[in-house]
């Protein structure tokens, strides 16, 4: 196959680096508007073929992928047009700026049975994985709450605020842990330099009383990337800052004993050993370039696909209209 890749900023060469690892890659080409970073890429990656333009990319009739790494308003158009011209498409983050968007994509893509990848990158990690495979199983039970904080001194984003940037990692995991229906959303939080908000709490109500809140924030002195999910046999905490020992499952849980006398709950806490499954360290973006090929020459949806994307950026819109009320609960049809 060959690659071209749309954007070589901050992304950008990771993906070059990774399609041009993969077996299955003939040629990549890379393209940006910037002549200082086609310098960089020259330099760095002399095997790729470079451009200013990105029309005589997404016209490129030798191209079969186009790895889309701009800032979120340009998604939708630079898509279009690589659907509209055959090829399959690679997406970063969030997929586009609103629902509409990622559903007219979707369709132009049924109809010309091509393919969407949307780089929610975590979701190829080890950890991520591992996680995935205990909640399949069962070992943590029926998911009570899921609680994220993912904050950091981080780089402010100019088209962006902090929940579109940093919660939508977040979100995505949630969805691919948590297999029940979102019944609102709830979102508070303050821009306190510029017109988009730079700290954030979001809520995310689904049915059978599970619950999920997520705390984002682009000014925290510290870093911190730590997940607790609740379930009802077991407590499981993600700290993917760890060097080791990143995931920790708890025996231990609330249990509920009611008498005959109804108003008299007693509750009663277990605990019990904690344990530190092993996790294969990979390259997450390498196993999401294999995952898109394959599904190409499989004819059949990645992991991370549109329809999964549109899934997350119903979320997104909901907590974008929430914090804009000042926390208004927003239903998900």
């Amino acid at each position: 196959m060959n690659v071209g890749i749309l954007g070589l900023g901050y992304w950008g060469p990771n993906l070059l680096r990774n399609f041009l690892g993969h077996k299955d890659v003939k040629k990549v080409y890379g393209c940006d508007v910037n002549p200082k970073r086609l310098k960089f890429i020259e330099g760095r990656f002399p095997e790729v073929q470079l451009t200013n333009d990105y029309n005589k990319m997404l016209e490129n009739n030798n191209l079969d992928i186009v790895a889309i790494s701009t800032p979120v308003a340009t998604h939708y158009p630079l898509a279009k047009i690589a659907l509209e011209n055959g090829k399959n498409v690679w997406i970063e983050k969030p997929f586009t700026a609103n629902s509409k968007e990622a559903e007219e994509l979707i369709e132009i893509a049924e109809k010309k049975n091509l393919k969407i990848f949307v780089d929610h990158t975590f979701i190829y990690t080890g950890a991520v994985q591992k996680i995935k495979e205990l909640v399949d199983t069962q070992t943590l039970g029926e998911i009570l709450y899921y609680d994220s904080v993912r904050v950091n001194l981080g780089l402010f984003q100019h088209d962006i605020n902090v929940i579109w940037d940093l919660a939508c990692h977040d979100f995505s995991i949630m969805d691919y842990f948590i297999n029940k229906k979102i019944i609102g959303v709830s979102a508070h939080g303050i821009a306190n330099y510029y017109q988009h908000e730079n700290l954030a709490h979001i809520a995310v109500y689904f049915e059978n009383n599970c619950f999920a809140h997520f705390h984002v924030n682009w000014t925290s002195p510290i870093k911190i990337r730590r997940t607790l999910i609740g379930g009802k046999e077991k407590m499981l905490v993600w700290d993917d800052m760890l060097p080791t020992e990143k995931i920790k499952v708890y025996d231990c849980g609330v249990e509920i004993k009611t008498p005959e006398e109804m108003h008299n709950v007693l509750v009663q806490y277990r605990t019990g050993d904690m344990y530190s499954p092993k996790i294969i360290e990979t390259e997450a973006l390498s196993h999401g370039v294999s995952e898109f090929i394959s599904a190409i020459n499989e004819n059949r949806k990645p992991l991370t696909n549109g329809l999964d994307g549109l899934r997350i950026v119903k979320i997104l819109e909901a907590a974008e209209k929430s914090i804009k009320n000042k926390g208004t609960l927003i239903e998900l049809l």
